[in-house]
């Protein structure tokens, strides 16, 4: 029988506990049918898990729910995986800033992976990884929200941002929050085999060719920078996005060199001026899809593709999927949730 230990600490999402907990329940309850129908009789559990905190204290989740546990954190204690649970992505700057417990947590992390545990973490617990030292020269993913923070603080890690699991020599890495689920089916593969992991997916409705987080992320934030002067050049983007884009011109009517945009652009938003361009179109264009019965033709040319083929393109690679693809599964009536003035409201204003 295979021992998962989840680990907790204050600011965790509840769900993150709840939700494995569930698939492993699951997969014993499938795997005891089967063997009762085989031979009449049950058979051993193939897993078990305790919910573990450092002090063996309950902690507090971000929602304000009090998270029972089994008992203490042991890195002494035979372990077969670990499964650490997310901090709340907006609070994760605070968790990362208790050093105490982060130092506590990695040391252990450290011990138990030189002794052959698995590690398994999703959202935000992947920090907890890539603080241990443990996804150095490795390939991880993260909250697709996170990954330019992410990327910025672990430079040895070998971000991809746009996956959802990755697993690579004992170690399991889950992107955004309900990646939890894929990474509960995935640990029971490794210790219960893939028939009972397709039977559990299946049973609970998760979806396993879920390969990818790119279509859910948004592609830019809101103005979140005090640099005037990009801000004035994103103005001008978003009310011309049917109009050819020469950076020259922009430059231009701000009074300052190619260079100087371009340079004061990477600073403030992480990106040139042409690469937030085609960002902002992108992101509009999904609105477009998701809240207006309108033709795919009419979106490309919307947001400035003339040749639609050329839309079509860089609509996959920057979301993963066909625009067809993302209308039939993001479709709603979204126009309600946008932001009053906010710049993606503008933009796909009517003219």
């Amino acid at each position: 029988m295979a021992i998962i230990r989840i680990w907790v600490y204050d600011g965790i999402l509840a769900s993150g506990v709840a939700g494995p907990v569930d698939v492993f329940n699951a997969a014993n309850h499938f795997r005891a049918r089967a063997a009762a129908a085989q031979s009449g009789s049950l058979s051993a559990p193939p897993l078990s898990w305790r919910v573990e905190s450092l002090d063996g204290q309950p902690v507090t989740a971000a929602s304000g729910q009090t998270i029972n546990v089994d008992g203490k954190i042991d890195p002494r204690k035979r372990t077969d995986a670990v499964l650490l649970t997310a901090p709340f992505f907006s609070n994760i700057d605070e968790f990362i800033g208790q050093r105490e417990q982060l130092n506590a947590l990695s040391s252990a992390l450290r011990r138990l992976r030189k002794a052959g545990a698995v590690l398994a973490a999703y959202c935000t617990a992947n920090y907890l990884l890539a603080e241990a030292g443990l996804l150095d020269s490795r390939a991880a993913t993260t909250h697709w929200a996170r990954a330019a923070d992410f990327a910025r603080r672990y430079p040895r890690v070998e971000l991809r941002s746009r996956e959802l699991l990755i697993a690579q020599e004992g170690i399991i890495s889950g992107g955004s929050v309900t990646s939890y689920l894929n990474l509960a089916v995935q640990l029971v593969e490794t210790f219960a085999g893939e028939a009972l992991a397709t039977k559990t997916a299946k049973s609970l409705l998760i979806d396993m060719n879920r390969t990818s987080q790119a279509s859910y992320a948004t592609l830019l934030d809101e103005h979140g920078h005090t640099d005037t002067l990009v801000a004035r050049a994103q103005k001008q983007m978003e009310d011309s996005l049917q109009q050819g884009f020469q950076l020259g011109e922009l430059a231009a009517s701000l009074a300052v060199s190619e260079r100087t945009l371009n340079r004061r652009f990477k600073e403030a938003v992480g990106l040139a001026p042409l690469a937030y361009l085609q960002n902002l179109r992108i992101e509009v264009a999904k609105r477009l899809l998701e809240s207006r019965p309108i033709a795919l033709e009419a979106v490309s040319q919307r947001v400035g593709y003339n040749d639609i083929s050329t839309f079509r393109q860089l609509f996959r690679r920057k979301t993963g999927m066909s625009p067809g693809e993302y209308r039939t599964r993001f479709a709603r009536a979204s126009a309600a949730t946008e932001s009053e003035g906010s710049a993606l409201s503008r933009a796909i204003a009517d003219d």
